[in-house]
């Protein structure tokens, strides 16, 4: 086993740079295959070139200037720790977790050049094909971690809901407890999305 695995190493160091990355990643697409935690997306961790990956237009999650500094500062002093997290469609790669991650490894010179112009990509299950579960898979990794924008939460409840979720299938999925799917509708104002809402009286103005 020693003797393949040198075999095979020293084959790859044959390789231009862009080769062995390719071959890499083979490897591991098939070593992810046969492996025990194969239904669990980090088992697998590509590097994909930075032109596949694509920003998604709904991320809800804003970081002040303070935060995205930090998180260049992070990557820079201790590499990407985590990968982003993307949905694979006809070769593109559209970003459901790591927004700013992806920004960072494009935007910053001297991290971009280090990876070789490449991002660490994980790709979530296959099954989330439709818009709105990927959204949905969006909101919880923010959530997850404590962040999102309000007014952009308010967008993806109001897609949502035309799409004909329920709140009761808004709430489950995006881990919200009813009155906050209530608050985050009225946010935009819109009349139809509360057309089947029973509102108290506790809602009615004062003469």
């Amino acid at each position: 086993m020693d003797e393949l695995i040198k075999a095979m190493l020293a084959k790859l160091e044959t390789l231009s740079l862009e080769e062995r990355i390719e071959a890499i990643n083979q490897i591991r697409i098939a070593v992810h295959g046969i492996s025990p935690f194969r239904n669990e997306p980090v088992d697998c961790v590509l590097w994909m070139k930075q032109d596949t990956v694509v920003a998604n237009d709904y991320n809800p999650n804003a970081v002040a200037p303070p935060e995205m500094t930090l998180l260049e500062h992070s990557i820079r002093e201790d590499g990407y720790t985590q990968p982003i997290v993307a949905w694979e469609h006809e070769d593109e790669f559209e970003v459901v977790d790591g927004f700013h991650r992806n920004r960072v490894g494009r935007e910053v010179t001297d991290i971009s050049d280090r990876v070789h112009g490449y991002l660490p990509v994980v790709v979530i299950n296959q099954n989330r094909d439709k818009r709105t579960d990927r959204m949905a898979a969006t909101v919880r990794h923010n959530r997850a971690r404590g962040k999102h924008h309000v007014e952009a939460m308010s967008d993806i409840v109001q897609e949502l809901t035309r799409s004909n979720w329920s709140n009761e299938r808004i709430g489950k999925e995006l881990g919200m407890e009813p009155d906050e799917v209530l608050r985050l509708k009225q946010v935009t104002g819109l009349a139809e999305m509360f057309k089947d809402h029973e509102f108290s009286k506790a809602w009615e103005p004062e003469d």
